[in-house]
């Protein structure tokens, strides 16, 4: 089928491109620069020039355009007319920040692309949302699934991705179908995030909460790539699916050799007891919030509830709907990681 792809010059996306394509699907990715054009090239889709910015809703226009005025659509999103699905995995991830942004970046964007994609006639839409819209300030229940009340999640980004979650599912869409997807930690080759982790670790500026003995969930990339291939012809409409490696560990087990494939080394690394770190870590996020800092504080809410708590999820439904079974193992993904840094 043609498939129309967001976030394709990105980690996820590039692993994404190439499953499709493995598949024999055609991939259409947007792309916002000659830059991305040649990386989502280079993995094998055809680029369409465009910006999800286009996409945000008539209060953000710059320039002379009064607020309020409804944006013209883009040109880029005739490729709808062709394409049959849509994955949509471009996202701002950002663990700080304040709502608006993420409204401004993430929400409104999405659910533009949604309704045209609706009004164009494509079947099938993939939303890859984010485990962090269950990520809030309660311990437990340490596993989670798709029933599991959400609560408030601690972080803008984590919010905004459910209210988007909550306002494609209130849209009506006969004749097509939305799947969402929630991974985790999403990890694997290529991956920035575990790049700066270790570049922290070797500056000393790396810590566990409680010695790293708290379970985390997790979800490698080609796994993550696996589901999505199922959710373009299996799944229930409307419905959500947790995505994992289906098999948490203590979070010491998982940074530990990850990092050390990366060439960093955290066994030796200090530790902060929850007790301390949690109400620190109360403080700094709220001071760092009145004063509208940009970047996070050194300890905050978000890396409290990820390094600090017991936190996994159920993919029983991802098993039964769409025949997900995670086949990268954490020993297969860090052989991967060992050949990929070297």
């Amino acid at each position: 089928m043609d498939i129309f792809l967001t976030g394709g010059s990105g980690f996820v996306g590039q692993h994404l491109i190439t499953r499709s394509v493995a598949d024999g699907h055609t991939v259409w990715a947007l792309a916002r620069s000659p830059e991305a054009a040649q990386r989502v090239e280079q993995a094998g889709a055809t680029p369409v020039l465009g910006d999800l910015a286009d996409l945000r809703g008539p209060d953000h226009h710059s320039g002379d355009t009064p607020a309020g005025t409804p944006r013209p659509a883009p040109a880029w999103l005739a490729v709808l007319d062709r394409c049959e699905a849509v994955i949509h995995s471009a996202a701002r991830m950002e663990f700080w920040g304040p709502d608006a942004g993420f409204e401004r970046d993430n929400h409104w964007p999405t659910v533009s692309l949604f309704t045209a994609a609706a009004s164009a006639g494509v079947k099938r839409f993939v939303l890859i949302s984010a485990a962090a819209v269950s990520t809030d300030r309660r311990g437990k229940p340490a596993v989670v699934a798709e029933a599991t009340p959400t609560g408030r999640p601690i972080i803008a980004y984590g919010r905004v991705k459910l209210a988007t979650e909550r306002a494609l599912a209130d849209i009506a869409t006969p004749g097509m179908t939305l799947i969402t997807l929630r991974p985790p930690f999403i990890w694997g080759r290529g991956m920035t995030t575990l790049r700066d982790a270790a570049t922290m670790a070797a500056a000393g500026r790396f810590a566990w909460i409680d010695n790293g003995r708290h379970i985390m969930d997790l979800v490698h990339v080609d796994n993550l790539a696996t589901a999505t291939a199922a959710a373009l012809s299996r799944g229930y409409d409307r419905r959500a699916y947790y995505i994992t490696d289906g098999a948490p560990m203590p979070i010491r087990d998982f940074f530990t050799p990850v990092l050390k494939a990366m060439g960093a080394d955290v066994s030796r690394a200090r530790s902060v007891p929850l007790a301390v770190a949690s109400p620190v870590s109360r403080i700094l996020d709220r001071a760092w919030r009145l004063l509208r800092r940009p970047a996070p504080p050194p300890l905050y809410n978000w890396l409290v509830a990820i390094m600090g708590r017991d936190r996994s999820y159920d993919i029983t439904k991802a098993r039964a709907d769409l025949g997900y079974q995670p086949s990268v193992t954490f020993a297969a993904g860090l052989d991967d990681l060992r050949t990929f840094a070297r």
